[in-house]
């Protein structure tokens, strides 16, 4: 049989049936198992590789990474669940590769998100964990990082969590390298790809809010009791510290200690600083955004430190240090990190148990105790707030100081979450305006979209003040400046001429957050939403209307033109009005958007002036 297939296959060869390579090719795939016989090769074909060798979809991020870990007894705790420092290493080496996939040179982590941990895993499930740069800046770029566990007996899949860390790329002798924009391609990359800048905003102001809410806040003293009535656990007995000799294993491939296995000691005695608190085993529940100061290198003795900051009821916060020194007899550490971590110690139920009071000591651990309260309040805040989907936010959320840099950070990036969609279906053409409808779930979006002979800066600066809405929007009759937060963030109160089914004004108090392009080819945006103030309850003569999402992005198209588009997400109080006009029905929205097409052409030379 083997002698009589030879033949048959020489004798396709002269013939010129197939190719000899054709031949070679079903031979290996032969070993492989392939019993397909060899075809003629159409020249438009593309060749298939088979297998796990197969290239990655098209549609794929080119810097996605994928990897996947089986949790073993070395990578657990004494309850056999995954170490979290064990995860935390996995997490940076797949969010380094994905970097250095798009920098194409040595990156280092700069900073990680919080973190959230919703679950534990144990021994003998998967660990799936997937890496993609969400966006490039200039040397440095945003990965985000899911992390999800499999049970291999049950095919169960859960999440674990969700972060984002900051790389920064480095060239020879650790300078900076420029790096090449990222393209997204998909809705969701795109979404991503848009909110990237609001979160580096944050990171950048995240030390200033705290700072701000210490300022404002009243001085407390700790108190001297427990909850069941015993003295408090003075937070001495808790501190922690250990060194670590940094050898070759410990090491990336740059030289430098591993992110990863810094943040894995970090962890360790954290947990040991909880676990003097309560006398018990605590499970790591949340790590605060942290950022690297600086590198440690083979040779390095790392000294970690760690004490519980403040105990509160059911969780407590541990903050831990990381300092390098290269010789034994060295007097001066290099600042390493600083993280702080949240602890619960669950019973047999799983429910967190209450935890004992902490007694901070004079001066420093009194600092600490009221720096743990206020990153407490900020973190509710950021997790309320920023982590939230946008259909689990209340539509007014209070607004307060400590609040204001997350309450701005949602209003901006629901907006380009809505921009970013990609069902937007034309429902209308007049002359130059045009109309798009996006229908989901619980909310009918409509855009309306026109270009005007006007500079992208001069529409953003005329369409962010709405105190001159009411020149162009006959739904608008006065809003009042409360409050200027800052040049980008405002709270209006505004008043509109639509009267509701009560036959009163409706009236909204309304944050304003504007933003200009971070890098070419970003819109400049104006985002709307409510939210409510102490200083303008709502009043029996009006009747307090609401707005979830809306806003402007405007485009650049050259030096005096302007793609100027609106954006409204429709609550329902105004769903029959917006029907009424997506349907046709009506040509206000039309007649809205031509008016403010007059108005930029009408101010745009005065704005001139002004300026």
């Amino acid at each position: 049989a083997t002698l009589l297939l030879s033949r048959c296959l020489l004798k396709m060869v002269k013939e010129n049936i197939v190719e000899p390579e054709d031949i070679l090719r079903f031979c290996c795939n032969g070993l492989q198992g392939s019993t397909s016989p060899p075809r003629a090769w159409d020249p438009g074909e593309q060749e298939e590789t088979p297998g796990a060798m197969a290239s990655p979809s098209p549609t794929r991020n080119p810097t996605e990474v994928q990897m996947s870990q089986m949790v073993l007894p070395c990578h657990t705790n004494h309850r056999g669940e995954l170490s979290t420092g064990q995860l935390l290493k996995w997490i940076d080496t797949a969010a380094c590769l994905s970097a250095e996939r798009h920098a194409g040179c040595p990156c280092v982590t700069a900073s990680m998100d919080d973190i959230y941990f919703e679950h534990t895993i144990s021994v003998g499930q998967v660990v799936n964990i997937k890496a993609k740069v969400n966006r490039a800046f200039n040397s440095s770029m945003e990965v985000g990082i899911q992390v999800s566990y499999e049970d291999l007996c049950s095919g169960k899949h859960c999440s674990i969590c969700k972060a984002y860390a900051t790389f920064v790329a480095q060239g020879p002798s650790g300078s900076k390298v420029k790096l090449k924009p990222l393209t997204p391609q998909t809705e969701e990359e795109k979404i991503e790809h848009s909110i990237a800048a609001e979160r580096r905003r944050m990171r950048l102001v995240h030390k200033d809010t705290l700072k701000d809410l210490l300022t404002r806040s009243p001085r407390e003293t700790a108190e001297l009791e427990t909850r069941d009535g015993s003295v408090a656990v003075p937070a001495e007995k808790t501190r922690v510290e250990s060194v670590e000799l940094v050898l070759p294993p410990h090491a990336n491939h740059q030289g430098n200690t591993f992110g990863g296995q810094i943040m894995a000691w970090m962890e360790n005695v954290a947990t040991i600083a909880a676990s003097r608190l309560c006398h018990a085993h605590p499970t790591l529940r949340a790590i605060e955004m942290f950022h690297f100061h600086g590198p440690s290198q083979v040779g390095d003795r790392l000294v970690l430190k760690a004490i519980v900051n403040n105990a509160f009821k059911n969780s407590m916060e541990v903050g831990v240090c990381a300092e390098a020194y290269g010789q034994e007899m060295s007097v001066s550490r290099r600042h390493i990190n600083s993280a702080f971590m949240t602890f619960v110690v669950l019973d047999q139920e799983g429910r967190p148990r209450t935890l004992p009071m902490v007694a901070p000591e004079p001066g420093e651990g009194e600092r600490r105790y009221r720096e743990a309260s206020a990153r407490k309040k900020i973190r509710l805040d950021r997790k309320y707030v920023v982590s939230c989907k946008q259909t689990e936010v209340p539509l007014s959320v209070p607004w307060d100081q400590s609040n204001k840099v997350y309450l701005s950070y949602n209003n901006v990036s629901a907006l380009k979450t809505l921009v970013a969609k990609a069902n937007w279906a034309l429902a209308g053409e007049k002359e130059k305006v045009r109309m798009y409808t996006l229908e989901e779930d619980k909310f009918l979006s409509f855009r309306m979209e026109m270009s005007v002979c006007i500079a992208a800066s001069r529409a953003f600066s005329l369409l962010s003040d709405l105190r001159r809405r009411h020149e162009w929007d006959s739904h608008y009759a006065s809003a009042e400046l409360v409050q200027q937060v800052d040049n980008d963030d405002m709270i209006y109160h505004v008043v509109s001429q639509t009267l509701s089914n009560e036959n009163k004004p409706q009236d909204f108090v309304i944050l304003a957050s504007r933003r200009k392009p971070c890098s070419k080819g970003d819109p400049y945006v104006v985002a709307f939403r409510s939210v409510t103030l102490p200083t303008h309850p709502a009043s029996s003569n009006f009747t307090r209307g609401e707005t979830l999402c809306s806003g402007f992005c405007i485009w650049p198209e050259s030096e005096e033109m302007s793609k100027v588009a609106y954006y409204n997400q429709a609550t329902p109080v105004y769903l029959n009005y917006v029907t009424t006009n997506v349907a046709g029905l009506s040509s206000n929205f039309c007649a809205t958007f031509e008016a403010c097409e007059k108005f930029l052409l009408k101010n745009k030379d005065e704005l001139i002036v002004r300026l």
